[in-house]
């Protein structure tokens, strides 16, 4: 079992920046990839970012891509998403989310879902 807590959202205005955090307890959680997605009102649960157990692969989504950063420190148990100049279309629930293998883009593949953190991008 492993619990994922975020943290870091909250109201920022276009163009500014936010670091969210998901720190991990339970299991080990240098095994797992680890997924950021995001839900937006009214809308499907969509993937964000992601990044290997080692650190050493990531992938975005096109929509944020150049703009956010994932990153994981494993001796803090915690995985990180950078967000740069961001969009009123980036406001969304943001969930960290825990894999042990599966394509990463699929929701299916993920094991361990934190509750999710609010990010509000003012225009």
């Amino acid at each position: 079992q492993v619990q994922l807590v975020e943290s870091g959202g909250g109201l920022v205005q276009t163009g500014g920046s936010l670091r969210l955090s998901c720190a991990a307890s339970g299991r080990t959680f240098s095994r797992y990839n680890m997924g950021w997605f995001r839900q937006a009102p009214g809308k499907e649960r969509e993937f964000v970012a992601a990044i290997t157990w080692t650190g050493s692969n990531t992938d975005y989504a096109d929509s944020v891509k150049g703009r956010f950063t994932i990153s994981r420190d494993n001796d803090k148990d915690t995985v990180y998403l950078q967000m740069n100049s961001l969009k009123p279309e980036d406001t969304a629930v943001y969930y960290c989310a825990a894999a042990v293998g599966g394509s990463w883009y699929r929701q299916s593949s993920y094991s361990y879902w934190g509750q999710g953190t609010q990010v509000t991008v003012s225009s």
